[in-house]
């Protein structure tokens, strides 16, 4: 029998007042998965991962960890779960081995095993050479990956990221992805929110899109991508015989339009990088010089845009 999820939720609501915060959102993560929420400031991703952190009751819906229901009573199912929020959850006036180590032993652990874990957590979150510095003198950057460090702690089935890179500095953002992309070795499986489009893009295994508190779609990159029937764009900056140029790159196998603009081309395809060398070759052929070439190809803010009916920026 095939093990069952990490996690998985179904049909979860929750309703404040007249906002349907959540409505009946549905998900699952597995072993060593990185799953990401992509949505805008709003639009139930907090209100979501609080529920299933069991930090907030849930109107309906059914949280399972390993199979296992969540209930509000259940601590060592909770205990399985490690959950850092936006606003930092340390002690300033702590050092980061101190703050490590006074959760430690909140959780419990043994002096030995305790050692053994923050010396870990330090190296995995990059901190080994500034443990001995008080919190209050760390960087925004640092002080978030410090916050990363104290929920896997004690190695949790499921680490639940909300919105980590919020508020810091591109360096320290860098370097806080870097620390939760190492995760994906342990076999931790990790819930990520961000309303960051290259974030998800580039830690996440599957992503699911997420707006007015409805999961609108899920998937690999790929597969959403794939979901909006998109294709790439190439824009030929060229000169010559452009009308010719056009004919012929329409003849080309995947090529789904082809027109001729002021200035140049403008080519609609599938797997427009590896086509480029006969493109070039094809629009030469027929008389065109080109000066230039532009590749765009479709990504989670054009299915966000297709599904919501607004980019992503917009709503951030």
């Amino acid at each position: 029998m095939a093990e069952p999820p990490v996690l998985r939720c179904t049909g979860l609501r929750k309703r404040f007042g007249e906002l349907q915060a959540v409505d009946d959102l549905a998900f699952e993560i597995a072993e060593g998965e990185t799953y990401g929420l992509l949505g805008p400031n709003g639009a139930g991703k907090t209100t979501s991962i609080s529920m299933i952190a069991g930090v907030l009751a849930r109107d309906a819906g059914e949280i399972l960890i390993d199979g296992t229901e969540l209930t509000g009573t259940g601590v060592a199912l909770k205990a399985k779960i490690g959950y850092v929020p936006q606003e930092l959850a340390i002690y300033p006036d702590l050092t980061g081995k101190e703050n490590l180590w006074f959760f430690a032993r909140l959780y419990g652990m043994a002096r030995g095993e305790a050692r053994r874990r923050v010396a870990e957590i330090l190296e995995t979150v990059g901190l080994t050479e500034r443990a001995g510095d008080r919190a209050k003198h760390y960087s925004g950057g640092m002080k978030r990956r410090l916050n990363i460090g104290v929920g896997m702690l004690h190695g949790p089935r499921l680490l639940i990221l909300d919105e980590p890179t919020a508020g810091v500095d591109p360096q320290s953002r860098n370097a806080i992805l870097e620390s939760v992309a190492r995760l994906a070795g342990t076999g931790m499986a990790v819930l990520y929110t961000t309303h960051y489009m290259e974030e998800a893009e580039r830690l996440c295994d599957r992503v699911g899109i997420i707006d007015a508190g409805s999961l609108k779609a899920e998937g690999t990159q790929r597969e959403l991508v794939a979901l909006v029937e998109e294709h790439d764009r190439v824009v030929l900056d060229a000169g010559g015989d452009l009308a010719a140029a056009a004919s012929a790159l329409a003849e080309i196998p995947g090529v789904v339009r082809a027109d001729r603009q002021d200035g140049g081309l403008d080519l609609a395809l599938d797997d427009a990088r590896d086509r480029l060398p006969e493109i070039l070759r094809v629009a030469a052929k027929a008389g065109a010089a080109v000066r230039s070439v532009s590749v765009t190809e479709p990504d989670l803010e054009t299915v966000f845009l297709h599904l919501t009916g607004k980019a992503l920026r917009d709503r951030s």
